[in-house]
């Protein structure tokens, strides 16, 4: 390469490095604009200027000067690029009016269902009581035919249920767990189950497809009546009020001999009566009994030797109750002026 080319590459090199010196400080376009024209101009250009002797050079040089040249225009052009679109953005106005006040954050909360069955499984914890969960999709075995269901009995049908194939169907209560757990260990047992259940029942202000229930099993060596009425008397007291009022029914149950069903003063008239007792000033709350001897040896258990007591009730009645919430679907819907009601309880 000749003398003459050599000190034209090198001059482009300082054309490039001085060039973008100088757009680093420039501070508006028009100062930029200059620059554009006194580097790149097509006629005074800097780097115009010196691609016109390239015609006064040997081949060889005119290549690689005019490389150089044009390595240094588009490294002055890229530059320049930049340079408009950072001066650009700093002068576009705000997205927003920064002035105005924020939106309140959106907080998360517990269903009203969950909060429930969260604190019924901690007061039962208090009593010794440790946490069992299961399937949804159980056998027809563990759901009904274990818990002293005959085949054909009548007892099936106040259980309308959904079927997934032969012998196979979505559980219509928690009840199936007990199974589960009665075959997984030995007595001394004490659980307490929630979970969702399913039964073809229609949808409206106090049926559900779809609900929750919690149920809760202690089998051991001497257990009477007298225990199941101490432990769910205790229980209600301390999730409604201390002096609620409770009280037994006989009823019946496959699982459980004998039965009752439990009642306690409604909480929304506190007994003088009103529609939602039906005038009673009484509310069912959940079923119990002493678990039935054909059960125990179901699952392997000695019925001479153990006795036990269960209850069941749903979740989504004691929400009811609690929450004063009048009609079941409410539990169903994405409302957040309803379900805001419950952040801070949770």
């Amino acid at each position: 390469m000749s003398d003459r080319a050599a000190d034209l590459v090198a001059a482009l090199a300082g054309l490039k490095a001085e060039a973008e010196q100088q757009i680093r400080a420039a501070t508006d376009g028009e100062a930029l604009q200059r620059l554009k024209t006194d580097y790149l101009g097509r006629k005074a250009g800097r780097v115009s200027v010196i691609l016109r002797e390239l015609p006064s050079l040997e081949a060889d040089a005119r290549r690689t000067v005019g490389q150089a040249a044009n390595e240094a225009k588009a490294a002055i052009e890229q530059r320049l690029a930049e340079a408009e679109a950072a001066l650009a953005a700093a002068a576009a106005p705000p997205a927003g009016d920064l002035t105005m006040p924020s939106r309140p954050a959106w907080r998360g909360a517990l269903h009203p269902v969950t909060l429930v069955g969260t604190e019924i499984c901690e007061i039962f914890h208090e009593l010794g009581f440790t946490r069992a969960v299961g399937p949804e999709a159980e056998t027809e075995r563990n759901n009904f035919t274990a818990l002293n269901f005959p085949p054909g009995h009548p007892a099936l049908d106040m259980q309308p249920t959904f079927y997934l194939g032969t012998g196979t169907l979505l559980r219509s209560h928690t009840s199936p767990v007990q199974i589960r757990v009665m075959e997984a260990y030995q007595p001394p047992i004490r659980v307490t189950i929630p979970g969702r259940c399913y039964r073809r029942d229609p949808f409206d202000a106090s049926h559900a497809p779809v609900f929750t229930q919690v149920e809760g099993l202690c089998v051991d060596e001497g257990i009477t009546f007298v225990d199941l009425k101490a432990a769910i008397t205790f229980f209600l007291r301390r999730f409604f009020a201390a002096g609620v009022k409770v009280r037994f029914r006989p009823s019946f149950f496959p699982f459980t001999e004998p039965s009752a069903e439990v009642d306690v003063e409604c909480q929304l008239c506190h007994g003088t009566g009103c529609p939602a007792c039906k005038g009673t000033g009484w509310m069912e709350i959940l079923g119990c009994g002493m678990v039935d001897p054909n059960v125990f040896e179901n699952v392997g258990i000695d019925p001479e030797r153990y006795t036990g007591w269960a209850f069941g009730m749903g979740l989504d009645r004691a929400a009811m109750l609690r929450y004063r919430i009048p009609d079941i679907r409410m539990l169903f819907e994405a409302d957040m002026r309803f379900h805001r009601q419950f952040v801070d309880s949770a």
